[in-house]
């Protein structure tokens, strides 16, 4: 089966769909109602619709992607020498909920709607069939996180730091007559950062019993938490990192106006309020907030902040009472702030009295990211048996190499 199979299913099914219901829209034309084999088809087609919908997991970004739909599908299909009929989703979901108690507590304490919804995937000798997911798929808990290497640059060396220069002025120059004397003009200042990477570690263990007789892949459970951890543990430091054995953060450097002699600050903008917005016309300070981001940047700024600022930002208008916010139906993301895309990261502050709960800018001219390897795993199965223990490591490094394309929002009245 390739990609393109279930969109020209939906397409196939929709065609269909559509035959039938000018089909009935006829017959009520002609005789006032539908025959009602007409009704039951339509009706039908209508919840296949549905399920293939769910099927190709159309649910909004961020969130866990149905599957019940197919795996519903595939589970009939395996089963239909006991099983009659297309399975209903929800039906498969109790199904899969019961026997997961089931084989957790050996059917001990099992309801009777558990016990029925169980009968689903029962053979005639009585057993319990296994969910075509639980070979190999685990359903995870989505740990919110800030998706920075979405918005950063990103870069991959082969030794333990990535060195650049800034420029850091303009060079001077003037208007002169044919046969007047030339002065010396000033030579433009250049600057260096250098973004050495540090070191993360992960040593989970478990016992070869386990390894060998679990009814899920132990190795890969443990390698994508362990992947998802450390990728919370570097985002954070992206935000908020000191610096000290691990990458900083931009909401460590002190408040400023970069400049040739002092570049190395962010420039914070208050809002006018303690710990909120202005009382009047607050959406002011952010119309402020992104003109003090010059032109040049502008092009490929994000707003980012936390879904819980998100909320409070979602009720800002302008002095014609416009929505500051509007939302972004076709990507599903978190919308648009003043016709700029917003970043939900949930590494940047809450609003509070003088927090930095706002960012703005280019994030890929102003942060650089830097790998030096990927993930790497060593599976030791001999010093301390019974147990295998994981060793897993990755090295990274992040931090401001451009303090003009980012701006700081300050909740603060001065």
């Amino acid at each position: 089966m390739t990609n393109d199979t279930p969109i020209f299913d939906l397409h196939h099914d929709f065609e269909e769909f559509k035959e039938s219901n000018d089909q009935r829209l006829k017959e009520i034309e002609r005789k006032g109602s539908a025959d009602p084999l007409t009704e039951i088809k339509v009706k039908r087609l209508n919840e296949r619709l549905d399920h293939m919908e769910t099927a190709m997991g159309r649910s909004p970004r961020g969130s866990v992607k149905s599957d019940d739909g197919a795996e519903a599908k595939i589970f009939a299909t395996e089963r239909k020498r006991h099983y009659q009929g297309e399975l209903d989703v929800n039906t498969y979901r109790q199904y899969k909920t019961a026997l997961n108690h089931y084989l957790r507590k050996n059917n001990a304490g099992n309801t009777m709607d558990e016990i029925k919804a169980l009968s689903v995937g029962s053979d005639p000798d009585g057993g319990f069939a296994v969910p075509p997911d639980m070979g190999g798929r685990i359903i995870s808990l989505i740990l919110e996180t800030s998706p920075m290497r979405q918005v950063a640059n990103v870069v991959t060396i082969g030794t333990d730091a990535l060195e650049g220069v800034n420029d850091l002025s303009d060079a001077t120059s003037g208007w002169v007559g044919e046969t007047e004397a030339r002065s010396e003009t000033t030579t433009p200042k250049i600057g260096e950062w250098r973004i050495p990477v540090f070191e993360q570690y992960a040593e989970p263990r478990a016992t070869q019993k386990l390894l060998d007789d679990a009814l899920f892949n132990v190795e890969e459970y443990l390698a994508n938490k362990i992947a998802e951890r450390l990728s919370r543990m570097e985002n954070t430091a992206f935000i908020s990192g000191n610096g000290s054995k691990k990458p900083r953060g931009i909401l460590t450097y002190a408040d400023g106006v970069p400049s040739s002699s002092n570049f190395s600050v962010i420039e914070q903008v208050l809002t006018g309020g303690a710990g909120d917005f202005a009382a009047s016309d607050p959406g002011d300070a952010l119309i402020n907030f992104v003109y003090t981001l010059k032109a040049a940047y502008r092009e490929k700024a994000v707003f980012m902040m936390k879904r819980a600022t998100l909320a409070e930002v979602r009720k800002l208008k302008d002095s014609q009472g416009n929505y500051l916010w509007q939302p972004d139906f076709q990507m599903k993301q978190g919308g648009t702030l003043l016709g700029f895309d917003v970043v939900e990261a949930e590494d940047m502050p809450a609003i509070a009295a003088n927090s930095l709960s706002i960012a703005f800018g280019d994030f890929n001219a102003g942060y650089q990211i830097v790998d030096r390897q990927g993930i790497r795993v060593l599976r030791d199965s001999f010093t301390a048996k019974p147990y295998v223990k994981f060793y897993t490591t990755k090295r990274v490094g992040g931090d401001v190499v451009n303090f003009e394309a980012i701006k700081l929002l300050k909740f603060a009245a001065a």
